[in-house]
């Protein structure tokens, strides 16, 4: 069938492709016919209407949910706390007990924080690059505490730190308790925002780094070191936040006396036993404002590190 022929045929007998001949001049001065098939596109329909009803779909969806899950429990927290006006949400919230509490809080978390991001670090760079028997059972020890209730977890610690300890070691109803407790809850944070980074590093670059004479501690700050910061910043965010609003497993060994071992969690859950639910949602707004500032600034301080990347 003639090419030409074909814009003359109806639109529905119109063939998929057209058969048709070339010809070239060999070298020689003989023309060589060869025969070829050229495939006809039809034109497509714009999915970009569709496309953009699919999105607006989910978005609103994704809205929706959050906004359930998440907003109007917020808003109705931050109603309840000032529902006795804003005078009384101060003085909730400064008094000498309260202050105290979040001190205490938010000093321990920083600690546990800190801690997580050494200790984390090193046990993720072991588990990565180190083969050993058992290391199965390490993984799956270190997941525990996902798994745990916090109350048991605060039951096994008194278990082995408290006054019938059988290693000896008694540290319930003091503030070294709340640090054990909490860097027991919030142990896999680090080890498991690290860990997957240490796996897809490319060992050739540390390879190359020693072949040109770089140290073992060199090689890790100037290669290894800034591709795990991101990690180890996610890690850390996450077990403050965890370490932050931590109950169950600081209720039962750290006795929560008032100026000396009593967190803002226990602090809380005493203002509702005593039904001032005003005063508790006034402390719990500041665990959440300071849970956000400190997530936001670890946001900020992991994209200025990760600005080479982008």
């Amino acid at each position: 069938m003639p090419a030409s022929s074909v814009g003359h045929m109806p639109s529905g007998m119109r063939p998929r492709c057209v058969l048709g001949l070339l010809g070239f001049r060999q070298p020689g001065g003989n023309e060589l016919t060869v025969m070829t098939t050229v495939a006809l596109s039809r034109p497509r329909r714009s999915s970009a209407p569709r496309d953009r009803a699919s999105t607006a779909l989910s978005l609103g969806f994704v809205t929706t949910f959050l906004m359930v899950m998440v907003g109007l429990p917020l808003a109705a927290l931050v109603w309840e706390a000032t529902s006795d006006g804003t005078q009384s949400f101060w003085d909730t919230v400064s008094s000498p007990e309260a202050v105290a509490a979040l001190k205490l809080t938010v000093g321990a978390s920083l600690a546990v924080s800190a801690l997580n991001a050494v200790l984390g670090t090193i046990t993720a760079w072991v588990l990565v690059r180190d083969e050993f028997r058992g290391k199965t059972i390490v993984n799956a020890i270190i997941d525990l505490p996902f798994a745990l209730p916090t109350i048991v977890a605060g039951l096994t610690l008194l278990a082995l730190y408290g006054p019938t300890s059988p290693v000896g070691i008694d540290v319930a109803f003091t503030r070294t308790s709340i640090v054990l407790a909490l860097m027991f809850v919030t142990l896999p944070f680090v080890v498991r925002t690290v860990q997957p980074v240490l796996q897809e590093l490319d060992p050739e670059l540390e390879e190359a780094a020693r072949s040109l004479g770089a140290s073992n501690p060199t090689t890790f700050r100037r290669i290894v070191f800034p591709n795990i910061v991101p990690g180890i910043l996610s890690g850390v965010a996450l077990a403050f936040a965890k370490a932050v609003g931590e109950f169950g497993s600081l209720v039962i060994i750290t006795g929560n006396v008032p100026f000396k071992t009593e967190v803002s969690s226990v602090h809380i859950y005493g203002r509702i036993e005593s039904g001032d639910s005003a005063g508790a949602a006034a402390v719990a707004v500041v665990l959440l404002g300071i849970s956000f500032l400190t997530l936001l600034s670890i946001g900020a301080i992991r994209h200025y590190a990760t600005r080479h990347d982008r």
